[in-house]
């Protein structure tokens, strides 16, 4: 499949116990609709055997292929699952989190919508310093860089490739999904929120805690004070 209808980019970390659940149920949800794919996991950094896992999840379906992610980060490993996604949409999402229903929903909203960039938007956080963490966050983001949209970090994001600035993001950490909103808003792209209502988390623990956040919280700060002089640019701010 040289030219699927879209690229699934799933990142994982230290995801062994449930990421073969989670494809297969992916494979079963994207089967019921009518659109080519490839599911790309991207081995990121994991302690456990997520590698091993993943590749016989890429033996057993010619839908899936497996790549080891270096060096480890978030960012890093959706940079290079675009840069090597061979779909005429592209989408990026925490497959800890993403139900299949709730990624099938996007891709349909993306079809029906296929020069808009969707994005989720998830309304439930499982506690209030998430929840608390989560708004500082987004209301910083929405002041520094005037954005209209929120849940920064929500995903799934699906992108058609025709908006090319977002085949060359930048930042190897959590602060890609800032850059991705950003670039939507300079460039003028239509963005169309896609509310997500489920908090639920297939296994595994989250990597954000106070440290990543106040990390966040200072990074967003720095991608505002260069952004136009070099960070674009450069990515080197």
């Amino acid at each position: 499949m040289n030219n699927p209808d879209i690229s699934i980019i799933l990142p994982a970390y230290n995801q062994a116990d449930h990421i073969s659940n989670i494809v297969t149920a992916y494979i079963e949800a994207l089967n019921k609709i009518p659109v080519s794919y490839e599911i790309d996991l991207l081995v990121n950094g994991a302690k456990d055997n997520s590698d091993s896992v993943c590749q016989g999840l890429a033996d057993e379906y010619p839908e899936v292929r497996m790549f080891i992610s270096s060096p480890p980060g978030w960012g890093q490993a959706v940079r290079n699952g675009i840069a090597g996604a061979r779909g005429n949409l592209i989408c990026y999402t925490n497959s800890a989190r993403t139900t299949p229903q709730e990624l099938q929903l996007a891709i349909l909203y993306a079809i029906a919508n296929p020069d808009s960039i969707i994005k989720a938007n998830r309304k439930i956080r499982e506690s209030f310093v998430r929840r608390l963490g989560s708004l500082i966050y987004n209301l910083q983001c929405r002041a520094l860089f005037d954005l209209s949209y929120w849940d920064i970090n929500g995903t799934p994001k699906i992108f058609p490739r025709q908006c090319s600035a977002l085949l060359t993001l930048k930042s190897s950490d959590d602060l890609i999904d800032l850059e991705f909103n950003v670039i939507c808003r300079k460039f003028g792209y239509l963005v169309l929120e896609l509310p997500i209502f489920s908090a639920h988390r297939h296994g595994g623990k989250s990597t954000t805690n106070w440290k990543s956040a106040f990390k966040m919280y200072t990074g967003a700060l720095k991608m505002q004070r260069c952004w136009d002089t070099k960070y674009y640019n450069t990515g080197k701010p």
